[in-house]
């Protein structure tokens, strides 16, 4: 099928042209009819099969459709939960709009607020924003939101994990009643599904693909490493492998920065970006890591959502999210738009659990191996019991207190180690 078919007009049809599209993919395919005749959709599909032209090309035709309101007033609002995703989406609908008469913006916290505020005044018809820096600019009447006809929430799961639901219920009480909205998710879940009750109106369920899921165009193994190997085994693949696009995803912002610090020394490019980079800071490693002056980037999951980056050939989980679905968002940013990719997860024996998860979660097993000179102590596959608890039981039977003395025995006795497990976030 062609975007012809979908009822696209001309002038968005030169602009998906323009881009380098011809075939929509299944969520536009889906999508786009539905948001055109005007009705209230629940839409699901894998990161990166094109869930913002799935909602950007309808919302903006409908837009065009009518002549600009007087002095602009937002007609259509679109949420995201981070800045990188913001501006993301905001570039697309740039990108698509080259050909209407539409103004877009966007607006996020972390910069300045005195541009945003001078492109606000001048009158905008789409707003790309969070919802912090949104609530604030409003609070301080800088923009009103009760002209807006389309309401988007963009990754709308990610927005509850980051706890904008608060926010986002202040958001929708400032809104028209009468309005059209699309909730856009890589994945369901039980409060996606009570927040879509309660905000859309007769929706219509769209499901590209199986929920959760990974696209096939990503290869993903599992390296069996010990926790202090890790560094080590990554300099290696990087060299060896000669990768020269490299992102890579850590668990904390300490844990990035003294990644990105190790592999500088290691004379390998790098940059970290995380929520307590400022705005500038994450813009610039962005931007150099796309233009190949930076070959590797390290992140938090802030950037597992926000991140578009052409034909990114590696992803590199350094460690584990210990929320299964943030690992299916972590390597969508490799195998984008039909291309391959590769997704490497470097695993040691504390993260044996969040491989269970991850495998329940995308319903497959995970291709495991070690590599030569990098043998973990020990050596327990994904699919066998907790390495921990071995340790315990055998620890135990080496460390039994002897009849002589039972406070004797108590002292060898070794301590019960935490044992990570899922974030009961959702």
């Amino acid at each position: 099928m062609s975007f012809k078919k979908l009822g696209l007009s001309e002038a968005l049809l030169k602009a998906v042209e323009k881009q380098g599209y011809d075939t929509p993919s299944p969520i536009q395919e889906k999508s786009i009819p539905l948001i055109l005749e005007g009705s209230d959709v629940l839409a699901s599909a894998q990161t990166g099969t094109g869930k913002t032209a799935g909602f950007t090309l309808p919302l903006l035709q409908l837009l065009s459709q009518e002549p600009p309101l007087r002095n602009r007033p937002v007609r259509a609002l679109i949420l995201t939960p981070t800045r990188e995703l913001a501006a993301q989406v905001y570039q697309n609908c740039k990108q698509y709009s080259a050909f209407l008469d539409l103004r877009t913006a966007v607006i996020f916290g972390g910069v300045n607020q005195k541009p945003q505020v001078a492109t606000l005044r001048n009158g905008i018809d789409v707003l790309v924003a969070t919802p912090g820096r949104l609530l604030d600019l409003h609070q301080q009447n800088v923009l009103a939101l009760n002209k807006v006809e389309i309401l988007v929430l963009d990754e709308a799961d990610r927005m509850l994990d980051m706890g904008f639901l608060r926010d986002i219920k202040r958001i929708i009480a400032t809104l028209p009643q009468k309005r059209q909205n699309l909730l856009f998710s890589a994945t369901f879940s039980k409060e996606i599904k009570q927040l879509a009750n309660g905000l859309l109106h007769q929706p219509i369920l769209v499901e590209a693909t199986p929920e959760n899921s990974t696209v096939d165009s990503i290869n993903q193994k599992i390296i069996r490493v010990d926790k202090a190997q890790k560094p080590h085994l990554l300099v290696k693949l990087i060299k060896e492998g000669n990768w020269k696009q490299v992102l890579v995803f850590t668990r904390t912002k300490h844990g990035a920065n003294k990644l990105t610090k190790k592999l500088i020394a290691e004379n390998i490019s790098a940059a970290a970006i995380h929520g307590n980079k400022s705005q500038g800071a994450r813009t610039k490693a962005l931007g150099g890591f796309k233009s190949g002056d930076i070959r590797v980037l390290v992140a938090t999951d802030i950037a597992a959502r926000g991140l578009d980056i052409p034909l990114l050939p590696h992803v590199v989980n350094f460690e584990l999210p210990n929320i299964a679905e943030d690992y299916v968002h972590r390597i969508g940013r490799t195998g984008r738009a039909g291309a391959s990719g590769v997704a490497l997860s470097l695993v040691d024996i504390d993260e044996m659990a969040y491989v269970r998860e991850i495998e329940k979660l995308i319903e497959q097993r995970i291709v495991s191996e070690v590599l030569p000179g990098f043998e973990p102590e020990n050596q327990l596959t994904p699919g066998s019991k907790s390495a921990k608890q071995n340790n315990r039981n055998r620890n135990t039977r080496n460390s039994r207190p002897s009849s002589k003395s039972s406070h004797q025995g108590n002292q060898n006795r070794p301590n019960r180690a935490k044992q990570g497990g899922k974030r009961n976030v959702r």
